[in-house]
């Protein structure tokens, strides 16, 4: 307690100031009278809060606004008092700026709207006297001043008054006390009810501050009112805080507070008094706060958490096993974003994936917003811009939280020459070095184009880097969903099924050819070819050149390429797992998830799906030793040979050239058997 000046014996009353508490309710039914009632509309609202005299101990007293704020008709909550107010919303924030402490200042701009991010600023008025009030009798417990007998008896006759006034709550009443009796009264009786007394008169006031040495700011303006009116016939007031506590289902009202002050004499004037009360900020100084709630309003990061919420419900019980950090932290390229990319990418968006990145070299044309959900529908119908800027716009857009990029890139492929100028030849080694370089920063490659050629880099890079490769392409009614074989570490021996390596036991169980195949010795999507990719576009029409397809199919296929992935990230052994076949179905499946196949055939003219199991091929012109070899060893050259020459150059390489001389020789020789026969 300070000193009173010109009273050096008496100590000044000071005040705990309220502190505001906004539940999230009061913002969301703001953001809607704002963008639906208010709109431009910056007039004054009435709202209306309350606040409360039964918090714990070291809580600071609050002054609640909730959703019901806005109707001034809505019912108190029971024991808490209600606080009138006016709300002054602007529509920017240099409005808000420039109101310099005149308004009370709520929601900012329209941009801040969209963010979910509210600037404000609480004031609770009240009247300065032109003096501090000394203090006569400094502020002790009820329970110092009361008998238990009083304490009952005040306890009584306050909710009897309550009742009788239709009110959860009194702000401010008159006490009357001896030994045996308490009463009370409401301001508006003060001439009746202390008609006897001549010194002192008792106040009481709804206090919701628990502080044992200070009252609540609610009493600054109840003096106020006592100075102007009583200091002519009284010269001290005994002021009672009220505060209501109840804990553990027993009430208690012991610990208000009693203390006795000195009222200034204050002369009638018709000038208003100087008034205080403007809140201050978390710092502690004399500005407006901010709120961020875009986590609870934002419908983004709610369909986000939503997103949360199903895959940490399926941890419960479904699946209590399942190791959700390995597929949310997987960094995912996307190569291709237009049909399969879209859906594969919301298919990952519901596994939590927070890393994608899409490559594209084209501009959107016309395109089906159903089956390319990624882009704006205004971008679908006016074309022009980047496939794979589009995607990671759009998905950045619907989940904030997801780091998702797009690079507008062309991905050189076998069968297209890159050699018609030294310019079209640097250009071809930029995009295979920052494909090397997409590759390498990720951990899985999903391989979602349009031409068989396309996938033939990614899928040589890839294994060279030892990354798990998802691919999926489509027919018309027919897909195709596989993981390429993850060679062996380097270091262990990388080659493929002619390498010469040991076979340990384990690779050896099961009765046939294509059981228990471990991940390493799994072929790829070329690894059933007999020929080396080419030039697929050339004299096709165009039903030839697009992938034509009934229009779920991209949605399925897009949809098991992202569960493969998920299943194979929950085997132990990763991309190195053996191969599920469509034998395996009845068997005990080897993650929580299911199987972990090779391949995904689908036809839906049959709606039916095969698991085939396949060995990599030893003359593959992707994944073989003689390619990865030459590739690692001679790296651009290597590669600007393929794209420069015809499918020969691969087949030449790998053995396939000799294989179907050989092939065709004995055909030959069949023919002239039966000749002689």
């Amino acid at each position: 307690m300070a000193a009173a000046p010109g009273d050096p014996g008496l100590s000044k009353l000071q005040f705990a100031p309220f502190s505001s508490a906004l539940d999230v309710g009061f913002w969301h039914e703001l953001t809607q009278r704002k963008l639906n009632e208010y709109r431009l509309d910056e007039a004054p609202k009435d709202i209306k809060g309350y606040y409360y005299n039964g918090d714990s101990a070291g809580l600071p007293a609050r002054l609640t606004l909730e959703f019901s704020a806005f109707d001034m008709s809505a019912p108190t909550p029971a024991h808490c008092c209600p606080a009138v107010g006016t709300l002054f919303n602007t529509n920017t924030l240099e409005a808000f700026k420039a109101a310099d402490k005149k308004l009370l200042l709520e929601q900012a701009a329209d941009e801040d709207l969209k963010k979910y991010h509210f600037y404000y600023w609480f004031c609770f008025p009240a009247l300065c006297l032109p003096e501090s009030i000394p203090l006569i009798q400094g502020p002790v417990g009820l329970d110092q001043r009361f008998s238990p007998k009083q304490i009952q008896g005040l306890e009584r006759a306050y909710d009897d008054l309550c009742q009788t006034e239709g009110v959860p709550a009194l702000p401010y009443f008159l006490i009357k006390y001896d030994e045996n009796m308490v009463l009370v009264s409401l301001l508006k009786h003060y001439s009746d009810f202390f008609q006897d007394q001549r010194t002192k008169i008792t106040i009481g006031v709804y206090d919701p501050c628990n502080l044992a040495q200070h009252p609540g700011w609610p009493l600054r303006n109840l003096l106020v009112l006592a100075a102007h009116r009583w200091s002519s016939s009284f010269q001290s007031v005994e002021v009672l805080c009220f505060r209501d506590r109840t804990m553990q289902g027993v009430r208690d009202i012991a610990h208000s507070i009693v203390f006795e002050v000195k009222l200034p004499e204050m002369a009638f004037s018709p000038d208003c008094p100087k008034a205080v009360g403007w809140e201050k900020n978390q710092k502690g100084g004399m500005g407006p706060r901010m709120v961020n709630l875009s986590e609870c309003m934002d419908p983004k990061r709610l369909a986000e958490s939503s997103v949360d919420l199903n895959l940490k419900l399926m941890c419960w019980r479904l699946v209590p096993t399942l190791d959700l950090d390995k597929v949310v932290s997987a960094k995912c390229l996307l190569l291709g974003a237009g049909t399969l990319g879209c859906n594969v990418a919301r298919t990952l968006m519901g596994w939590g994936v927070r890393h994608i990145t899409f490559v594209d070299n084209a501009n959107i044309s016309y395109s089906n917003p159903v089956r390319q959900p990624l882009y704006e529908f205004e971008d679908c119908l006016a074309g022009g811009k980047p496939k794979a800027l589009a995607a990671a716009d759009r998905l950045q857009k619907i989940f904030p939280g997801v780091n998702a990029r797009g690079f507008n890139m062309s991905i050189p492929m076998p069968g297209h020459p890159v050699n018609f100028s030294s310019v079209t030849l640097e250009q071809a080694r930029r995009d295979v070095e920052q494909l090397e370089q997409l590759i390498e920063s990720h951990d899985v490659v999903f391989l979602l184009m349009d031409t068989r050629e396309s996938r033939w880099l990614p899928a040589v890079i890839a294994a060279s880097k030892r990354k798990l490769v998802i691919n999926a392409a489509l027919g018309f009614d027919t897909f195709v969903v596989m993981r390429h074989g993850l060679k062996k570490p380097k270091q262990q021996g990388a080659g493929d099924l002619c390498s010469g390596h040991l076979v340990a036991p384990a690779d050896l169980l099961g009765s046939s050819l294509f059981a228990n195949i471990p991940g390493y010795k799994l072929g790829c999507y070329f690894c059933n070819d007999v020929v080396a990719p080419g030039d697929s576009t050339r004299d096709r029409t165009l039903d030839q050149q697009c992938t034509v397809s009934r229009p779920g199919l991209a949605m399925i296929a897009g949809a098991l390429a992202v569960e493969l992935m998920v299943s194979v990230l929950q085997h132990p052994e990763g991309g190195y797992a053996i191969a599920s076949s469509s034998d395996d179905r009845m068997n005990e499946p080897p993650t929580s998830l299911g199987l972990v196949p090779h391949q995904i055939r689908g036809f839906l003219s049959r709606f039916d799906n095969v698991l085939p199991v396949s060995l990599a091929f030893d003359k593959c012109t992707a994944c073989s030793a003689k390619v990865l070899d030459q590739y690692e060893r001679e790296g651009f050259n290597f590669l600007a040979k393929v794209f420069n020459s015809s499918h020969s150059f691969l087949e030449d390489l790998t053995g396939l050239t000799l294989l179907h001389q050989e092939t065709q020789a004995a055909e030959i020789w069949d023919m002239s058997d039966d000749e002689t026969v």
